[in-house]
C-alpha cells in the first residue's frame, strides 16, 4: 500500500480545509459532514478555504499531503513563522475558534511576499498520517510522515526558506493521538535539535487528560515533569 502513495504540495486544485480526525479525505467526501455534529463545519469551510487559497499564492504551499489515488492520507502543515505569530493567527488551528484559530477574516489580512521577509522560518503546526481516532490505521508507521517531512526540507529549500521549527513532546504515544505532534525521537532522526523546553502551558492545570499524559509516560520511563514540556526543535536549511 505504502508504494502508491504520491507525497505533494497541497494546490488550490484541492484544498484540504479540514483535517484527517475522521480517516483519509478526498474531493468527494471533505465537505461531507454528520448534520448533528456540534462543529460548525460550514463556517471553518468558509474562513479556511480563502485562508489556506492565500497562504499558497503567497508562498507556493502551506501543506505537504500524502495521496493514495485520490485520497488525502497524510498532511504535514506549515506556515511561515512571520505569520504565525500575528495576534489574529491565534494557534492556526483550522477547526477550533479563535484563539486556538485564526480570527474568522484572517485571511484578507496582509501577509508579506518571502522577499520581505527577515526571519525566513517555517512552523510546522501538525503532522499526521490516517487517522489516530480510528482503531486501525494503515498509514501509521509505514515511513510516510518522514517521507513528508524530506519532501517539505527539500521544497523548502528550493524556496529560500531557511530554517524549519516544530513544537514537540517527548515520546509519548497520546500525544500524537491528540495533538498530530511527533514526538523527539522523530524530529532527531530528520536532523532537528531542540533549540528551546519549557512548560506546556496548557499541560500545567491537574485535569484527567494530564492524569493519563503523566501515567503514560512513568509507563515508558519519562518523568512526570518532563512529559509536560514543549519543545521546540530546529532544523537549519543554510
Amino acid at each position: 500500500m505504502c508504494e502508491d502513495v504520491v507525497i505533494e504540495p497541497m494546490t488550490e486544485k484541492f484544498i484540504l480545509w479540514r483535517c484527517l480526525h475522521p480517516g483519509p479525505l478526498s474531493s468527494r467526501t471533505i465537505d461531507r459532514w454528520p448534520s448533528n455534529s456540534q462543529i460548525d463545519w460550514e463556517r471553518y469551510r468558509t474562513r479556511n478555504i480563502p485562508l489556506l487559497v492565500k497562504l499558497t499564492r503567497t508562498y507556493g504551499a502551506c501543506a505537504i499531503l500524502a495521496r493514495v489515488d485520490d485520497r488525502i492520507v497524510g498532511q504535514l502543515r506549515f506556515y511561515p513563522r512571520v505569520i504565525w505569530d500575528m495576534s489574529s493567527a491565534g494557534e492556526m488551528c483550522l477547526q477550533q475558534d479563535y484563539p486556538n484559530g485564526p480570527v474568522d477574516d484572517f485571511a484578507y489580512t496582509e501577509f508579506p511576499p518571502l522577499e520581505r521577509i527577515e526571519d525566513r522560518t517555517l512552523a510546522v503546526h501538525c503532522l499526521m498520517t490516517g487517522s489516530s481516532q480510528q482503531e486501525e490505521n494503515p498509514f501509521q508507521r509505514k515511513g510516510i510522515g518522514t517521507r513528508m517531512v524530506r519532501f517539505l526540507v527539500q521544497w523548502a529549500v528550493t524556496k529560500g526558506w531557511e530554517h524549519i521549527e516544530v513544537d514537540a513532546f517527548e515520546d509519548i504515544p497520546m500525544i500524537y493521538e491528540m495533538t498530530g505532534s511527533a514526538g523527539l525521537t522523530f524530529w532527531q532522526k530528520l536532523g532537528f535539535r531542540i533549540v528551546d523546553r519549557n512548560p506546556h502551558p496548557h499541560l500545567q492545570d491537574r485535569n484527567e487528560f494530564v492524569a493519563k499524559l503523566e501515567e503514560q509516560a512513568e509507563s515508558v520511563g519519562i518523568s512526570p515533569e518532563r512529559a509536560k514540556d514543549r519543545l521546540v526543535m530546529r532544523l537549519d536549511l543554510t
